[in-house]
């Protein structure tokens, strides 16, 4: 329709909206031009749009309207205009060619491809009206073969390749709901349950509607057809409708997500108890597959174990699903391995991730992004996660891999076409950014802070609400991290996004990621230039505490260190010195026996500072010469600084003086070559006390 038509008949809702009660019919009588089947579709729009704003009386009120008018345009010869007329004669010719070829796509689809501008929503309209009105007049043996058509013609309509997919969708589903109301459980139970597997299909695959609603609505469907369909009558089938509803269970949104997959894997299980490899090897091996899916996903049972069955059943499709005999499924297989390589527990990480990245890539050989560009984008994303993890390698390259993976995936995944897919990927090359070791470390962190928010864009808290929560605690460590704009103010983005996180994060629902937003909010507060410094601390410090909450000594030892580590430090810049120093020891042992050396030296240097402050001066020099070995061990010029200039306190303490001035010296030269200027406006002042000593007489 052109754009003024559209705009006469929004001006005409509007009047029908507002004219007080009565007046309708005489605004509609005096509108009769518009009366056709276009206005209906504008309707149903509007409808829906005030339904989304609210105002759900002004919606029913135009639904109900627009039901009238439905009835009369199809029924009234004066008020079909050409347009719906062509509509019924199309939908009649679509139904005679079905029933004439008895279903066949090479019959059906010409002519659907010859009238996709007659596939819409008004189309819908006239089959739900004149099957209501056609098959309840004939008799009933008649409307069973009518019906029988529909449902082949539904059939054929879920899996046409052209148009708009979801229209074709409510056009299928409004098939077999129309066959329901011929074929009854009793008089028809075989056909009844075969529309009924149909119908859950359809309602998987909807695009339209509210996403958990269908999925509830294909469970009931399925089951419906479970009743007639039981293992000892239609061994077959039963085992089709189990493979069917354990999809359905395993994407379910309601009810608890442990307990669908659960359900989920029962329920391919029972399928596998009929389809074996022997006599139905298809149906085997997209079960395995399936059944691949859902202990990826598993949450019940241990996770190690979960993910060696998902890879074994996977490892079983690919027996069946061949590269050389079925291209497509082999790739989609070989993705699923992929991410179950990916998050695999047990095995090398290292020797997993380059069995994912492998499996990626094999399926990249038959998805490309003219044939496939969805599944080439997906496959791209999995591969941009594998490299971001990849141990193997250089990390600047991985980095850059996993960036370019990112990029292809959205030049496909756009915010218009694939939303929260687009919004998936931004996060996650917002986390490459963030680790970029190549390029400008500021400009990086420009572009992580960018895709974040890119990702926010459509993740809300509303309809998304983890996935905003992890894009927010994300944004706080781009933000805590940042070096462009003022330092202060982004320490207050950093802490305002890890306290928008933690609304989400909550102790109860999701302790561990509440417990390392915590860690990092501690972690912020500790650096944080406004406000109160002792209110900082307390602040810091009490997030701290939080973490410790979870991470406790026996479950998780090493981050258990490091909440001790930090309120250590904390405590000690309060002036609690015993304490701090005694948070501090206790983070020792557990790094000893890690490989984190960067965690040790950091410890032994502030137990040696600590010890400083404490005036035990032989423990802070021994302390201190031992968080230098370490850090020259690991080349950690900053680190080597801040002992070296620690040492040299100690050692203008003691009245050992040139010894002070050469470990500062070269303290000195090493915050030279890093740039690091506030440790070189601390040497210089230590260098400058000593020599005014050596100038005293």
């Amino acid at each position: 329709m052109d754009e003024q038509r559209r705009q006469a008949y929004l001006n005409l809702i509007q009047q029908l909206l507002t004219c007080p009660s009565g007046e309708d019919d005489q605004i509609l009588e005096s509108n009769r031009e518009l009366l056709d089947a276009e206005l209906l579709q504008v309707m149903e729009q509007e409808a829906e749009k005030l339904a989304a704003d609210g105002d759900q009386n002004a919606a029913d009120f135009l639904g109900s309207l627009r039901s009238q008018l439905l009835e009369i345009i199809s029924e009234s010869s004066t008020l079909v205009n050409a347009s719906s007329q062509d509509y019924l004669e199309f939908l009649e010719k679509v139904l005679q060619a079905t029933a004439d070829s008895n279903g066949d796509p090479k019959v059906v689809y010409p002519l659907l491809e010859a009238n996709l501008d007659k596939l819409d929503d008004n189309f819908i309209d006239i089959l739900k009206t004149w099957a209501s009105a056609k098959l309840s007049e004939l008799e009933p043996e008649t409307a069973e073969g009518i019906a029988i058509v529909i449902g082949n013609f539904s059939i054929l309509f879920s899996d046409f390749p052209l148009g708009n997919r979801a229209t074709q969708m409510e056009i299928a589903i409004a098939g077999y709901e129309t066959i329901l109301t011929v074929f009854t459980n009793e008089s028809n139970p075989k056909i009844w349950a075969s529309t009924q597997n149909n119908l859950g299909i359809a309602y998987i695959y909807r695009i339209r509607g509210d996403k958990a609603d269908n999925f509830e609505r294909a469970i009931a469907a399925y089951q419906q057809a479970l009743s007639v369909y039981t293992r000892e009558a239609f061994p077959y089938d039963w085992a089709r409708i189990q493979n069917n509803l354990g999809s359905a269970y395993r994407d379910r949104i309601r009810g608890d997500k442990a307990d669908n997959l659960e359900v989920a894997i029962a329920a391919y299980q029972q399928a596998l108890s009929v389809y074996t490899r022997e006599a139905f090897p298809i149906d085997w091996a997209t079960t395995q597959n399936n059944l691949g899916n859902a202990y990826s996903n598993r949450i019940g049972g241990d996770k190690a174990d979960n993910f060696e069955r998902a890879i074994a059943a996977y490892q079983q499709a690919l027996s069946v699903y061949t590269r050389e005999a079925f291209p497509y499924d082999w790739a989609r297989i070989q993705n699923n391995l992929g991410s179950a390589y990916r998050d695999r527990i047990r095995g090398d990480k290292a020797d997993n991730l380059e069995l994912a990245i492998e499996a990626y890539q094999l399926a990249l050989s038959v998805y490309t992004k003219l044939d496939f560009p969805e599944k080439w984008a997906n496959t791209h994303y999995n591969l941009g996660n594998a490299y971001s993890d990849r141990i193997n390698g250089d990390k600047a390259d991985n980095l850059e891999l996993a960036i370019e993976a990112y990029q292809l995936a959205l030049s496909v995944y756009t915010k218009l076409d694939f939303p929260e897919k687009w919004a998936n990927t931004q996060n996650n090359l917002g986390i490459a950014y963030s680790d970029r070791i190549n390029g400008d470390k500021a400009d990086n962190l420009e572009l992580a802070i960018e895709a974040y928010q890119l990702a926010l864009s459509v993740y809300t808290k509303l309809d998304f609400p983890e996935k905003w929560a992890n894009t927010h605690y994300n944004l706080g460590i781009a933000y805590s991290d940042r070096i462009n704009g003022d330092k202060a103010d982004n320490l207050e983005l950093a802490i305002e996004a890890y306290q928008l996180a933690l609304s989400v994060y909550t102790k109860q629902d999701l302790p561990e990621i509440w417990a390392i937003a915590q860690n990092n909010l501690g972690d912020t507060y500790s650096k944080r230039i406004l406000g109160n410094s002792a209110e900082n601390l307390e602040k810091a410090i009490a997030s701290y505490q939080n973490a410790s909450e979870f991470y406790i000594r026996e479950a998780f030892p090493e981050y258990w260190a490091d909440v001790q580590r930090n309120i250590g430090k904390l405590l000690v810049q309060q002036g609690s010195w015993y304490d701090g120093l005694s948070r501090l020891e206790q983070s020792l042992p557990i790094y000893s026996h890690t490989e984190n050396l960067e965690a040790l030296a950091d410890s032994v240097y502030h137990i040696a500072r600590t010890h400083h402050l404490i005036m035990n001066l032989d423990k802070a020099r021994m302390n201190y010469r031992d968080a230098l070995r370490i850090y020259n061990h690991l080349n950690n010029q900053p680190g080597i600084a801040i002992c070296k200039t620690g040492l040299g306190m100690l050692m203008i303490s003691i009245g050992f003086i040139d010894d002070a001035r050469q470990e500062l010296t070269q303290a000195y030269e090493i915050c030279h070559t890093i740039k690091d200027k506030q440790g070189i406006d601390n040497i210089q002042q230590l260098l400058q006390v000593i020599n005014k000593i050596k100038t005293k007489p």
